[in-house]
């Protein structure tokens, strides 16, 4: 059976993904269950993460978001049985690829897969969930009547925000990086019932004319966002190639509003004095998004399950709809990895 590892470069050499033979146990742990895998999505693999939480190998096992079909079960396995659509989502320090066509993980880390739900949309689509979940609900606290703000809401992550806030009765507001993303997010309509558009109201930044604050103060009557939910942010006014699309952390602080919530994804974020006190007047707050902790530590694994099941159940039922990855096949998957890692906004999907 074959896998596919990653080789960490040395110092700042890029790392080198393979393919590599890999075998299971015979006998098959109490609380584990044996899984034919069906898709694998593949996302960035985030190096330094890993050895900071001390996981050092050789050879790192790629592919954790898996959706298939239950072989096996452990002898204390109680969720599961044979013959079950499972999905989930490998751990940090599991031994196994996502890609091998069978696989063992614990069964507190699966649940169900509804019946109407494709593998690989499942597969694709899951780890973007768990985010805009744990953005949304675990950090930011919405509530009907909230406002707000997805940056870069075309892509995969901010679309499911969008989707599960207007859901929650949420009004949101998000920017546009090209005028395609623009289009596409002017047409978004909900699924069932509703007139009204999921965005209130689409930002362009792709155009130096863009007033970021001055339209969220026109759309909030003065007041500012509940919440900012952003892709990456600029910490010097002038960003290179890549980041110039960025909000600046100002900007971010200067839309919200007293006791607004400001959830970012960056990594290593640094705010001067002044920035403190401008959040210290608004009484606002910071949370980091790492959806990491849910598989990292076991303290609020119930939730971590509600959450799992949730997400797939909105997606079966049309509440959340992901944009469609087209699935590659498994010899193409090392080519796949390597554009996943090289572009960290891109993902991809693999049907074994």
């Amino acid at each position: 059976m074959k896998g596919l590892y990653c080789r960490a470069g040395v110092s700042d050499a890029e790392p080198k993904f393979v393919i590599q033979e890999t075998s299971l146990p015979e006998v098959l742990g109490n609380h584990l269950v044996r899984v034919q895998v069906k898709a694998c999505g593949l996302s960035p693999l985030d190096l330094k993460l890993l050895d900071d939480v001390g996981i050092q190998r050789e050879l790192i096992p790629v592919g954790r978001e898996v959706a298939g079909v239950v072989l096996q079960v452990g002898d204390k396995v109680s969720f599961f049985q044979p013959e079950d659509e499972v999905v989930g989502i490998l751990p940090l320090d599991s031994p196994c690829s996502g890609l091998c066509d069978v696989i063992d993980i614990d069964e507190h880390l699966l649940v169900q897969k509804p019946e109407k739900l494709s593998s690989v949309c499942v597969a694709g689509a899951l780890r973007d969930g768990l985010c805009a979940y744990t953005a949304l609900h675990t950090h930011a606290r919405m509530a009907a009547g909230h406002t707000l703000l997805v940056m870069d809401g075309a892509s995969s992550f901010g679309l499911m925000c969008i989707q599960l806030a207007c859901y929650h009765g949420v009004k949101v507001l998000t920017t546009s990086h090209s005028p395609q993303q623009h289009t596409f997010l002017e047409q978004l309509r909900p699924s069932v019932g509703v007139q009204d558009p999921l965005v209130a109201k689409v930002i362009p930044v792709y155009s130096d004319s863009s007033d970021l604050l001055a339209v969220v103060l026109e759309e909030t009557g003065g007041l500012g966002l509940d919440i900012v939910i952003d892709s990456g942010v600029r910490l010097q006014e002038e960003g290179s190639e890549e980041t110039k699309l960025l909000p600046h952390k100002h900007d971010i602080i200067s839309v919200l509003g007293v006791g607004g919530h400001w959830v970012t994804s960056h990594k290593d974020l640094q705010l001067d004095p002044p920035d403190c006190r401008y959040l210290h007047l608004k009484s606002a707050s910071i949370s980091f998004l790492n959806d990491e902790v849910w598989t990292a530590s076991s303290a609020q694994q119930g939730r971590y399950l509600h959450i799992l099941k949730d997400i797939v159940e909105k997606m079966s039922a049309g509440v959340l709809r992901p944009q469609p990855e087209e699935a590659v096949p498994l010899y193409e998957a090392t080519v796949a990895m390597e554009t996943v890692q090289r572009h960290q906004k891109k993902k991809a999907v693999v049907q074994l």
